[in-house]
């Protein structure tokens, strides 16, 4: 293992890049905060650009990651026990951490750029959702996420960084206003389906549609706005035994991409982005 350097002085520039990038009042986020061993190696490996990561004295980075440091020319400082518990004082300390500047947002062109299907995310605003949303997307072949009344302001937001367990830079995802999704997928020549309890279109016939679609999923108590639903080609629906009044929208999520596996990892096969 190298020999790494302790921050033993709280006074050390890099304690003071991270009291900054955690104050929840800044407006323009140019630098994030990552946390923990599997987000901050997906993050490199995505191509996230690091300032650089750091361990505890008593629990270093894993020799994975500081392979992975090496490899990217990251540097690896540890922080001494006293001096996390300053910057993290009534948080939750992380064992690894680092500071990233943030990648520039994704755009609708970048979605339209990748093959696959296009999720569209109406009105969920609970990030631990987002961030299961996320993994799916990217593990199934989805091509983006659109993000319509999200409360988020920026998709570094460290909170989905955690929840999506780092993989949110590895997909384009999109923060846009119903209007500006319902031109996209128009302009695209996308179908627009909605996820709907009474569906019209059975979800078992997705597999067998070989066209790019676009799924919007609404929140689980407001379901799709109407602006929406009135843009959309049809309706779709999960079959569900009656009693049950709802699925998690991440579940949803998932069920719905795993039916359009076979037109996705087409689409994606052809597509080495």
């Amino acid at each position: 293992m190298d020999n790494l350097e302790i921050i033993e002085n709280a006074s050390d520039p890099a304690v003071q890049r991270i009291l900054d990038v955690t104050k929840s009042s800044r407006a323009n986020i140019k630098t994030t905060l990552i946390e923990d061993a599997e987000p901050l190696t997906q993050c490199i490996r995505a191509g996230v650009e690091f300032i650089e990561i750091y361990g505890i004295e008593t629990q270093p980075p894993s020799e994975e990651l500081l392979e992975l440091c090496r490899e990217r020319r990251i540097p690896v400082r540890l922080f001494a026990t006293s001096v996390v518990n300053q910057v993290f004082k009534g948080e939750r300390k992380p064992k690894t951490f680092g500071i990233a500047r943030v990648p520039r947002p994704s755009r609708l062109s970048d979605i339209a750029r990748r093959g696959g299907d296009v999720i569209v995310l109406d009105g969920v605003r609970i990030v631990g959702n987002i961030g299961a949303i996320t993994r799916s997307a990217l593990a199934l072949g989805a091509s983006g996420i659109i993000l319509v009344d999200s409360d988020l302001t920026s998709v570094a937001d460290r909170r989905l960084i955690r929840a999506s367990r780092g993989y949110v830079f590895s997909l384009p995802i999109v923060l846009a206003e119903r209007e500006e999704a319902i031109s996209f997928v128009r302009k695209e020549g996308i179908p627009l389906l909605v996820l709907d309890a009474d569906g019209d279109v059975p979800l078992k016939s997705l597999g067998d549609n070989p066209e790019r679609l676009a799924l919007l999923f609404g929140s689980e108590k407001g379901g799709p706005s109407e602006m929406f639903e009135e843009a959309s080609s049809a309706s779709i629906s999960i079959p569900m035994i009656s009693s049950t009044e709802s699925l998690n929208v991440s579940v949803s999520v998932g069920i719905v991409l795993h039916e359009r596996i076979g037109p996705n990892f087409e689409a994606r096969r052809s597509d080495p982005r």
